[in-house]
């Protein structure tokens, strides 16, 4: 897995651009890029921002930010790592931020959102 990079934080508690959407939508579950910390909605939220960002900068790893989760998704290699190095903290979303999130954006009909 090259191209990690241990000790940049990541961008926040939840995906950073769909939090600078107009208006800001909303994801399902949160990936980390491992190179630059940017926070991304997994392939199943409407926008799948972290495969969008690991295609738009060649960062091609990313590691699950959700809690009691420490897995790596190399897009490149279509590779799963059940571990890697350490990042630097916080190691995922705040425990209160529901599942979809932020619960206040979530439309009731959610699932059909959904990508599978």
């Amino acid at each position: 897995m090259d191209g990690i990079d241990p000790s940049v934080p990541p961008s926040g508690p939840g995906c950073a651009d769909c939090e600078a959407a107009d208006p800001p939508g909303w994801w399902v579950h949160l990936r980390r890029c491992a190179r630059c910390g940017q926070v991304g909605c997994c392939d199943s939220s409407p926008s799948q921002h972290a495969s969008a960002h690991a295609a738009a900068t060649g960062h091609n790893v990313v590691r699950s930010y959700e809690p009691g989760e420490a897995w790596f998704w190399d897009y490149t290699a279509e590779t799963m790592y059940e571990q890697g190095p350490e990042l630097a903290a916080p190691a995922h979303r705040p425990l209160d931020q529901g599942v979809p999130g932020p619960t206040d954006r979530v439309p009731l009909d959610w699932r059909r959102h959904l990508h599978r």
